[in-house]
């Protein structure tokens, strides 16, 4: 794709941005060349810019490993060693890696992210399709997931986590802000988030959830140790932990908000080492044996 003066215009960019094209290819540029060439100039913020104006491309980037100040690549990223960046990975398609990745600002893609290592950014990360890592994933700031997240080992994420599809993790998930899923969780070890958890689906830990404001779920929520929210807890069938179940102080447990009161004893069981305070429906089924 080549990109002319009067074509870019037309997408209305900055004064500064825009003077700097004219004086570096009055004539025009190829798009990927052109986005390799803010790059190089540091504008890396007018190479995200412009991706996103003009789009993903179908090329293909093949290396065996990838070491750069930033990579802005219009196509998909495929390295079969380690991606090692000083600020930002953005590719308009896939990134698949066979080692590890490390972003030091933000890990941007318009499709799927597959690492067989693990995944850190210092800042955001946002995957267009699946997100998936053979160990664990660390971020700085916010996930952002348009599909699928799974990963191995620990999650652990500076921001708000927020899933288009269903979250898979290993061992732990730590969230410092919100966790909004648009299926279910389902963590191997603890799920703790310093604001609201909410799945429109089911909640299942392995170990104790842990949330700063409301918990939520679609279906029932599980886990193996204790569940403890500052706000209310939620469920649209039942609730169950071998430990305590908990919610802030002068707030309730709900269990079966989705199902008739005449299957509460079914399908809306509410079973922890203890009846919980302030349990507003539900079918007490006293003490957890498996």
């Amino acid at each position: 794709m080549d990109l002319t003066k009067h074509f870019l215009k037309t997408k209305q960019p900055c004064a500064d941005g825009f003077r700097w094209f004219l004086r570096h290819h009055q004539d025009g540029s190829n798009y990927q060349e052109l986005l390799d060439a803010l790059v190089n100039a540091g504008r890396v913020n007018d190479a995200c810019w412009l991706l996103a104006q003009f789009g993903p491309t179908n090329e293909t980037l093949t290396v065996d490993h990838l070491s750069a100040t930033a990579i802005v690549f219009a196509g998909s990223l495929r390295v079969r060693g380690n991606i090692d960046v000083d600020s930002v990975v953005h590719a308009g398609q896939r990134i698949e890696v066979g080692g590890s990745i490390f972003a030091g600002e933000a890990l941007v893609s318009g499709d799927d992210i597959r690492c067989e290592g693990g995944i850190r950014s210092n800042g955001r990360l946002e995957s267009g399709g699946r997100l998936k890592a053979g160990w664990g994933i660390e971020t700085s700031g916010d996930i952002t997931v348009k599909a699928d997240l799974r990963a191995a080992w620990d999650v652990r994420c500076g921001g708000r986590l927020s899933l288009s599809g269903q979250a898979s993790v290993g061992r732990d998930l730590t969230v410092q802000g919100s966790i909004a899923c648009a299926k279910s969780l389902v963590i191997g070890g603890s799920l703790a988030a310093g604001d609201r958890v909410h799945a429109i689906e089911g909640i299942s830990a392995g170990a104790e959830i842990d949330c700063g404001m409301h918990l939520e779920a679609g279906w029932g929520i599980k886990a193996g140790a204790a569940i403890q929210a500052q706000g209310a807890i939620r469920s649209g069938e039942s609730i169950s932990a071998f430990e305590t179940i908990r919610a802030g102080a002068g707030y309730g447990v709900f269990a079966g908000l989705n199902v008739q009161m005449e299957v509460w004893e079914s399908s809306a069981r509410v079973c922890a080492s203890e009846k919980p305070e302030g349990l507003m429906s539900g079918w007490w089924a006293g003490v957890r044996d498996v």
